[in-house]
């Protein structure tokens, strides 16, 4: 069916948003047909006026009125557009009406959310009528969860067909948060019922591939060479075990950890500490709520923050006695690249030839190459490093090589 626009952003107002819609003003193709939607017309106009600035055919960008309290504002939003944006979070609490309408419209959608709950939930609610629809619901594409996802992909590629794979990636990162980021943790932290169930209800509904074995397990803390490795629990090993489900290409048996790296032990202690205490602070109301008030919605790192801010991940892959060391690596992880990412992949699935899919799909699976490439031309790292070439002596499928030279130096003073 014919739609008013290609894309609309709904969020734009907020601080991620706005580096969206500053990444769209700078760099959608000529003859982009997007808008703004929000329920603050008065931000949207101020938003635009700033994007004019940027690019002044935009004076007369169309703004649309949407509030996720208004079904019907969210259907015809939903229903004028081919690509939904949406950097409206903690998706756990204002998420759904928006899959839910463009579940029903058949417009594709993309989110930045690290929310394994609401991803979860979302498949068992809306992910049926989505595939009925011909829409795509493709959650987590920003700094959760493309590099991983994408990493994944880009390594596996890069090793023989039909044989065992094995990725384990290393991060390495400088950051600072946003109030977004802050709120949607702690949103989660309260929720560790809930996640849990969700995450049983999902495992029974979406079983794995019968004559596949796809394992993402938890990995153990250790020496990677002069760093310590530490397994980090995110949305992005489920991210990248439905990719390999859903893909032949990742081979018989496929097993993916991940981890951060870090200098100091007490790094170490201090992240255990601190993730603990915030999982138990936020099961109690009034705490929770001292907790969020710390953090105003919508404030963010400066410019000049996130300039020095940086990632770099490490991927050693392993199949068919062939070892390789990928890497994607960026400025930005949380705000800059995350913008350009979701950007990307809005258009990316606006106007790239495509795989037919349908339902929640993942970056992958959905866009895989031809995402790559689009953000390869935006200025993401995506190279093979070493190999690849047959595994060192005393290695095997599984992995667990001796300190892996994976490490790729950052500004000083910015390790975490």
């Amino acid at each position: 069916m014919a739609r008013d626009h290609d894309l609309v952003l709904f969020g734009a107002t907020g601080f991620t948003g706005a580096l969206t819609a500053e990444y769209l003003a700078a760099h959608a193709p000529a003859g982009t047909r997007w808008a703004l939607a929000g329920r603050d017309r008065g931000k949207l106009e101020a938003v635009r006026r700033h994007l004019s600035k940027i690019n002044s055919a935009l004076l007369d960008l169309p703004l649309l009125h949407a509030d996720i309290t208004d079904a019907g504002s969210l259907r015809a939003m939903a229903e004028s557009t081919r690509v939904v944006i949406t950097t409206v979070g903690p998706y756990v609490h204002f998420g759904e009406p928006l899959v839910a309408a463009c579940a029903n419209a058949g417009t594709d959608y993309v989110d930045l959310t690290g929310e394994p709950e609401f991803v979860n939930r979302m498949y068992l609610r809306h992910h049926e009528r989505a595939k009925q629809s011909g829409a795509r619901i493709v959650h987590a594409c920003g700094y959760d969860s493309i590099p991983y996802d994408l990493g994944a992909y880009f390594t596996v590629h890069q090793l023989p067909e039909g044989v065992p794979i094995t990725i384990e990636a290393y991060l390495r990162v400088a950051v600072r948060l946003s109030s977004g980021t802050y709120h949607t943790a702690m949103a989660a932290a309260s929720r560790l019922r809930q996640n849990l169930a969700a995450a049983r209800a999902r495992r029974k509904a979406d079983p794995r591939p019968s004559d596949r074995r796809i394992r993402t397990p938890l990995g153990r803390p250790g020496r990677h060479g002069d760093l310590w490795a530490v397994p980090m629990p995110t949305l992005d090993p489920q991210i990248v075990g439905r990719s390999a489900a859903a893909l032949s290409r990742y081979g018989p048996e496929f097993t993916y950890r991940e981890y951060i790296l870090v200098k100091r032990v007490t790094t170490i202690v201090g992240m255990g500490a601190g993730l603990t205490a915030l999982g138990v602070l936020a099961q109690i109301p009034p705490a929770r709520r001292w907790l969020l008030d710390r953090r105003r919605p919508g404030d963010g790192p400066s410019a000049e923050q996130r300039a020095r801010s940086w990632f770099t991940v490490r991927f050693v892959g392993r199949g068919g006695g062939t070892r390789v060391v990928t890497e994607v690596a960026g400025g930005d992880p949380g705000y800059t690249e995350s913008a350009k990412m979701l950007a990307e992949s809005a258009l990316c699935l606006a106007f790239d030839d495509l795989p037919p899919t349908a339902g929640q799909v993942t970056t992958a699976v959905a866009m895989g190459d031809k995402l790559i490439d689009r953000l390869r031309a935006a200025g993401l790292v995506f190279q093979v490093v070493e190999g690849p070439y047959p595994q060192r002596r005393g290695e095997t499928e599984r992995g667990g090589a001796p300190a892996d030279r994976i490490r790729r130096p950052g500004p000083p003073g910015h390790d975490q």
